[in-house]
């Protein structure tokens, strides 16, 4: 049974335990670098004499790391509470920035890289971004209006303080921009790796399934072939008993002569097994004949008169016709007509009864090689798909040709099959006309 289709990821791959366990690393990390920045900060008195009491920056340091730890569970929510912390933090005038600047550059980073419904993460991203820029623009008007503030000049169409300010926003946009981009190129390498593992997978499946495929394919040639061997000799070697059955008291020496055609018929196909069998424990390269393979290449048009006269001496009055010139004909094909050649005359022998007559034709044509087997005698009253028809059938299609089978009006049975002839073989001559205009009769 074969495996079902994989669906095509919708997402990148949800994190594993061990990214878990990493953000929670990183999120204590981050939380004992701002607790030391914060002691640090406020001991070099770079934040005047305002500054807030010390639960309060532990408080602001732990906002602004420990959600990092569930970072990759809710990174939205995240970056959104990451955000808010930061900004009460430095309007409180804590003294600490380099970590809280970190904090947000991860959460941004992750909103862009984990996010599957990417229109979320741009709306999260890009509100996080206009507020910030929007408290910084309110912040640098509250500055330039703030008459105490004289810590920079205001001289000059590019004063100090107007330097200073277009640093900070673009620094800002700098910032900003850059963690937007690389949550975006972070998301799209996951799904690209995602993708690449997915065609992974649907190439080993194919190749699985390639292989089940040509598994099945030899075992039903296996089979094919066992049928033609087995059913051609041992249909043989009961009319010969059977012969031998009826004359055994008023004929002994028939009777002798039929058995040693039925000895005969087992022995060919004890050496046609066995033929059979070291082909299939034989590897194509071990073997000494190139067309030594399972189909075996001594089975060739030009033996039908053999099989023909086989037919002829086991109880069935056969007779052979070629039409037309003969043509090159593949290999593979000839094989398949002569095995779909001698299951027909197999059946006829088995299923027309007595004093029935078979007919081959083998007709070469303009772009195709013809073979029709008709007899005469009784048809069978309901032509079931046994494995005879089938394996006709299916040697056939093999060779990319049709067959026709079916009884005859007038009584026998009829097979047909046609196989098209490579382009490069076509003779400029003209077509040969059709054996037959009724495929239920066969050519009178």
């Amino acid at each position: 049974m074969s495996a079902p289709p994989l669906d095509a990821p919708a997402g990148r791959e949800p994190a594993s335990s061990p990214d878990f366990r990493a953000d929670a690393l990183l999120a204590a990390g981050l939380l004992v670098a701002a607790i030391v920045s914060t002691a640090l900060n406020a001991a070099s008195g770079i934040y005047g004499l305002e500054a807030p009491e010390m639960h309060w920056t532990l408080l602001y340091a732990a906002g602004l790391t420990v959600p990092l730890a569930f970072r990759r569970r809710a990174p939205e929510i995240v970056a959104v509470i990451v955000a808010v912390v930061y900004f009460f933090g430095i309007s409180a005038r804590i003294p600490e920035a380099t970590v809280g600047t970190i904090a947000i550059f991860i959460s941004m980073y992750t909103v862009g890289a984990w996010v599957d419904d990417r229109r979320r993460a741009m709306i999260v991203r890009v509100a996080i971004i206009v507020g910030m820029f929007v408290w910084l623009t309110v912040t640098t008007f509250q500055s330039a209006v703030d008459p105490d503030d004289n810590t920079l000049s205001r001289e000059g169409i590019l004063s100090p303080w107007l330097s200073f300010m277009l640093i900070q926003f673009l620094i800002n946009i700098a910032f900003f921009g850059g963690a937007y981009y690389m949550g975006d190129r972070a998301y799209g390498a996951a799904m690209e790796r995602r993708a690449l593992t997915f065609r992974t997978l649907e190439l080993e499946r194919e190749r699985e399934r390639t292989a089940a495929q040509a598994v099945a394919l030899d075992r039903v040639r296996i089979a094919r072939e066992l049928h033609d061997v087995v059913a051609h000799h041992v249909s043989a070697m009961g009319v010969q008993a059977g012969a031998a059955r009826a004359v055994l008291d008023r004929d002994p020496d028939a009777a002798r002569g039929a058995l040693r055609q039925v000895e005969a018929e087992a022995r060919e196909a004890l050496t046609e097994l066995r033929h059979l069998l070291e082909t299939l424990r034989t590897s194509d390269a071990e073997a000494d004949d190139p067309g030594d393979t399972l189909d075996g290449s001594i089975l060739r048009l030009d033996a039908l008169d053999d099989l023909v006269a086989h037919a002829a001496a086991h109880g069935l009055p056969t007779t052979i016709e070629r039409i037309g010139d003969p043509r090159p004909v593949p290999e593979t094909a000839q094989v398949n007509l002569y095995r779909i050649t001698q299951e027909a005359l197999t059946n006829a022998r088995r299923h027309s009864g007595p004093g029935a007559t078979a007919e081959v034709r083998v007709r070469y044509g303009q772009t195709d090689v013809e073979i029709e087997v008709t007899s005469t005698g009784r048809a069978p009253v309901e032509v079931r798909p046994g494995l005879g028809l089938l394996g006709m059938r299916e040697r056939a299609a093999a060779s990319g040709g049709t067959l026709e089978a079916g009884p005859r009006t007038r009584g026998g049975f009829l097979v047909r099959a046609r196989i098209p002839l490579p382009a490069s073989t076509a003779p400029e001559t003209a077509p040969v006309p059709a054996l037959t205009t009724d495929p239920r009769e066969g050519t009178p």
